[in-house]
């Protein structure tokens, strides 16, 4: 029975939660609803919407717009020393930096630490971040110099996993979550006596942020929310109330004391990403803070993957934007002092300058969906220098010459001194304001005298249509004078009209007596003539067909002729060619018997030249064995070149044969190729 009724209180409870959750809180959450986005560059200090404040504190706050990616929802929590900032729970990702004072951050549910209870003591020049639905408090020391505890904080909604809901503002307050449940269903949650539900339930509002005591005497409400959340995130290992727990050691980064970017006479710049605060990771969101010195400047740079969102926390100083798409905005210039707000989108370059009687010093939240590296335009970082000097001078049409005088006295990078800047910026706004000025006065006058101009058009017009009027009526009596002299014209018009009309119709009546009679007559008349054209016709298409048939036969017989004519032809042809091919065959014949007729004498004249030459080598053998040793070699030697002789003749008649011979075997082929084609055709 207990565990069904602990099962319904279960589900119950978590029903209402989510009812709560999304309903909001009364005060603060209705506020941070009901806010305005600012869509203009800078916000001043004095343009914030008070939240919540009372004697311990205030929160205030104000949403700002780069104009292209949404709206940034900052907040300005102020808490004078021995306060306590009220426990809450995030919907959004929490950004802050520690303006002043000090104190400590407690939280619960952490990505990671969820049964752990995180504490921070927190400095000047602190940063850090809270993961949406991380419970935490704030609360301020009490120091000797009672200095407030000021931090300065943006909220981002989470987008890692995909899911991006609207949000109710940034948080909830843990007591509005909690005595949004009836006492019945608190008792049995808390298992406390009715008469302390009572108590909390007749308690007065609390403003976000009271008195920093916590009694440790008693059980008190603090505590009850502490075990109200226990349950709800599921865990009994902790209080987040207790000191005596055990405390997650987390790692701040102090933008103060930690390493600098970028540091040189005319001031020092640090940027805070994932690497150096790991309470970053997962997010899109960083922290930086540039401190200019007298008569300095951030140089002109731009961001191509972040939108800065600025807050100035000393001095004042001059800012310069300059649009990039040339449609969609304006080139800006406006002065920022301590607390004031600016905004500059991606892609916009911009300058920031100190007066020469003052610093600037001002922090900010990046916000970019990856690594954002600032683009420089001047110093010795300017992305100038790495293009060639041939393609800026035709850029800027000007010589070689000017962009090297231009580009090599650059020796300072990032931060530069600048003299009387911020000054000059000053009076150029200025006069643009006052031209601005002079350009509404010039706009309400020609307002003016554009007004004046159309009354005196007006009375004109009025008295052009009153004269136009007493025309038209003057014109409408004439013209009703006329249409009674027409009428009177048109009567007697119509009476003599009738009258021609009815003799019209007699003439018109016998004059179709006589048409109908002539018909009549040319009617027979045709109907003969169409009779005796038929009987002709006929005649003419008999005759036609018999010329048309004999025409017919005489062309089959012609065509015949023509089909037995032209095959007579082929058959002599036929003939004619045969007897050509038997023809050729014989001179082939002849030829080759000739052909071989000739090789037949070439090898009995070689025959008879061997015979010979062997009888004159016989005798000169003999003439050489009766001569001396000289002469016989003499002879050898003339007998082995004529033998050489001999044989190099014997090779070219052979190779004059065979080529002989291939020719015959060719023509062979080629004639016996054209039998076949005769055969075949």
């Amino acid at each position: 029975m207990k565990k069904g009724c602990l099962s319904l209180f279960i589900l119950c409870f978590c029903l209402l939660l989510s009812i709560i959750i999304s309903l909001g809180l009364k005060n603060v959450t209705a506020a941070l609803n009901d806010d305005v986005v600012l869509g203009s560059s800078v916000v001043k200090k004095e343009e914030r919407r008070a939240f919540s404040s009372s004697e311990n504190g205030e929160v205030t706050g104000v949403k700002v717009s780069d104009g292209r990616n949404g709206s940034y929802h900052l907040q300005f929590i102020t808490m004078e020393p021995n306060a306590l900032f009220l426990p809450v729970i995030l919907h959004d990702d929490m950004l802050f930096y520690v303006h002043s004072g000090s104190g400590r951050l407690s939280s619960i549910g952490e990505d990671g630490h969820e049964d752990e209870t995180i504490r921070l003591d927190l400095q000047k020049g602190d940063v850090y971040r809270l993961r949406y639905g991380t419970v935490f408090f704030i609360e301020s020391n009490l120091e000797d110099e009672r200095q407030k505890l000021r931090i300065y904080s943006i909220f981002a909604t989470p987008n890692d996993d995909g899911i991006q809901q609207p949000s109710n503002g940034p948080y909830s307050s843990i007591r509005d979550m909690l005595l949004g449940f009836d006492e019945k269903i608190l008792q049995a949650a808390f298992k406390v006596p009715e008469e302390v539900i009572e108590e909390l339930k007749n308690g007065a509002t609390q403003p976000l942020i009271v008195h920093g005591v916590l009694p440790k005497s008693t059980k008190t409400f603090w505590e009850i929310e502490a075990q109200f959340f226990k349950g709800l995130m599921g865990s009994r290992k902790y209080n987040m109330f207790d000191d005596s727990n055990k405390k997650q050691k987390t790692k701040l980064f102090n933008v103060l004391t930690g390493n600098r970017d970028v540091e040189n006479c005319n001031g020092w710049s640090t940027t805070v990403t994932r690497k150096n605060l790991k309470a970053l990771k997962g997010s899109d969101m960083g922290i930086f803070m540039v401190n200019l010195t007298k008569g300095s400047m951030m140089g002109p740079h731009w961001n191509p993957m972040a939108t800065e969102i600025s807050i100035v926390v000393q001095g004042h100083g001059m800012v310069r934007v300059v649009c990039s798409s040339g449609k969609e905005c304006e080139n800006s210039r406006f002065r920022v002092e301590e607390g004031d707000v600016f905004v500059v989108p991606r892609f916009h370059p911009m300058a920031q300058m100190s007066f020469n009687n003052d610093t600037l010093v001002f922090m900010g939240f990046s916000t970019a969906s990856g690594t954002n590296h600032p683009q420089f335009l001047a110093g010795k970082s300017s992305v100038l220098q790495t293009l060639e000097r041939e393609v800026l001078a035709t850029s800027f049409n000007v010589t070689n010459t000017t962009i090297d005088q231009l580009l090599a006295p650059q020796s300072e990078s990032i931060i530069l001194e600048c003299t009387s800047c911020a000054e000059e910026e000053d009076r150029m706004m200025e006069e643009e304001v006052e031209k601005e000025r002079e350009a509404a006065r010039k706009r309400e006058e020609e307002k003016k005298r554009e007004e004046e101009a159309r009354k005196r058009e007006e009375e004109e017009e009025a008295r052009r249509r009153e004269e136009e009027e007493e025309a038209r009526r003057e014109e409408e009596k004439k013209r009703e004078r006329e249409e009674e002299e027409a009428r009177k014209r048109e009567a007697e018009a119509a009476r003599q009209k009738e009258e021609e009309k009815r003799k019209r119709e007699e003439e018109e009546e016998e004059e179709a007596r006589r048409e109908k009679e002539e018909e009549e007559e040319a009617r027979r008349k045709e109907e003969e003539k169409r009779e005796k054209e038929e009987e002709e016709a006929r005649k003419r298409e008999e005759e036609e067909a018999r010329q048309k048939e004999e025409e017919k036969g005489k062309r089959e017989e012609e065509e015949e002729e023509e089909a037995r004519r032209e095959k007579e032809e082929e058959e002599a042809r036929q003939i004619e060619e045969e007897k050509r091919r038997e023809k050729e065959e014989e001179e082939d014949e002849e030829a080759r018997q000739r052909e071989e007729e000739k090789r037949r004498r070439e090898e009995q004249e070689e025959e008879e030249a061997r015979r010979q030459k062997e009888e004159e080598e016989k005798k000169e053998e003999e003439e050489e064995e009766e001569g001396e040793e000289g002469e016989q070699t003499e002879g050898r030697t003339r007998r082995v070149e004529a033998a050489r002789e001999e044989a190099a003749a014997g090779n070219k008649k052979e190779r004059g044969r065979q080529r002989n011979k291939k020719k015959i075997e060719e023509k062979e082929k080629g004639k016996k190729a054209k039998r076949e084609l005769i055969k075949m055709w």
